[in-house]
């Protein structure tokens, strides 16, 4: 009898344990951010707000590695001053390096002049885009010529790099990984279209599901198709919203081929990449929109970990789509 009790007992405790334990609340937050707009949602037990973390965290990677900021530490290393840099921008740095070597260049932040000289980066008209000039300034693109010595980068005076194509997606996986730092299993990190989701949506009880935007000319934004996303990151790259037309009405993309100085021409609109983490997305998503179809579907055959869609123009200017290591539907 007293056995029964006592087990009688321990259930009862087991239920007001259950019933007491608070369901994770849902935590929003959005506002502006490295030129464009954030979306943060975590589940947290003690519905924590880390608004001022994020706000600081978001404040140390611009100072790091925006182009757009005088005195940040890449803005000082371009204008060639003797600074010691931190470990973000060596993250950043050795994994542009990595992606570099993989695309045989293709994807290169030394690129950074040419891109201004096209009015598509921080430094607007900063020259004129005739062929001498041009050809003058892919001199001095090559990031195999660039290399990090402990917390110095080393570079040719002339060299000018910026991280546009991978800073974005590196800023948002910072704030991931504080999330995970602080326990939070289940959230959804948006900045400018790019995301990265863990776990799911415990208020919904299903996968995190996010948006496709549709490629359109007029300036408009709306969402091309859905999908579901798990502990994974996506980057979409585009060329509807950035583009140059010349008198025969081709357009041309701000991705700039790093192999000719000149702004790439492609019926490709979109490329959407799905990796582990946000700035390895970012980061090829931009590579692929240069390379053109032919060269992503075989540099994909030995790249099984990235799973990509993309939206084009046919012969006939109709939007078509190729999707490409079983990108979710």
């Amino acid at each position: 009898m007293k056995k029964l009790m006592v087990l009688f007992l321990i259930a009862i405790v087991c239920i007001c344990c259950k019933e007491d334990k608070k369901q994770p609340e849902l935590v929003k937050l959005s506002g502006p951010v490295f030129g464009t707009s954030f979306n943060i949602q975590y589940f947290s037990d003690e519905n924590i707000n880390y608004t001022k973390q994020f706000d600081s965290l978001f404040s140390i990677v611009n100072q790091s590695l925006s182009t757009y900021i005088p005195d940040s530490d890449i803005s000082r290393l371009n204008n060639n001053e003797d600074i010691e840099v931190d470990h973000h921008f060596k993250r950043v740095f050795k994994a542009s390096k990595e992606i570099y070597r993989s695309t045989e260049g293709v994807f290169d932040p030394t690129i950074g002049n040419v891109v201004n000289a096209w009015s598509f980066g921080a430094e607007k008209n900063k020259f004129l885009t005739d062929s001498t000039t041009i050809d003058s300034l892919m001199q001095y693109v090559g990031l195999n010529r660039i290399g990090l010595v402990g917390n110095a980068l080393k570079k040719p005076k002339e060299f000018y790099i910026e991280f546009n194509a991978i800073a974005k997606g590196y800023g948002l996986d910072v704030i991931a990984e504080f999330l995970e730092s602080k326990m939070v299993d289940n959230y959804l990190v948006e900045i400018g279209g790019e995301v990265r989701v863990s776990g799911k949506n415990v208020e919904k009880k299903s996968p995190w599901r996010v948006g496709l935007d549709e490629p359109r000319f007029d300036g408009q934004q709306s969402v091309y198709k859905a999908i579901t996303l798990k502990d994974e990151a996506m980057a979409t790259s585009g060329t509807y919203r950035k583009f140059k037309t010349d008198e025969s009405g081709n357009r041309y993309a701000h991705i700039i081929n790093t192999k000719t100085g000149y702004p790439t021409k492609t019926n490709v609109l979109s490329v959407s990449v799905i990796a582990k983490d946000c700035m390895t997305a970012d980061a090829y998503a931009t590579a692929f929109q240069a390379m053109g179809i032919e060269n992503i579907k075989h540099f994909l055959q030995s790249h099984s970990e990235f799973k990509v869609f993309i939206i084009f123009e046919n012969d006939k200017s109709e939007l078509e789509t190729l999707n490409l290591n079983n990108f979710p539907d």
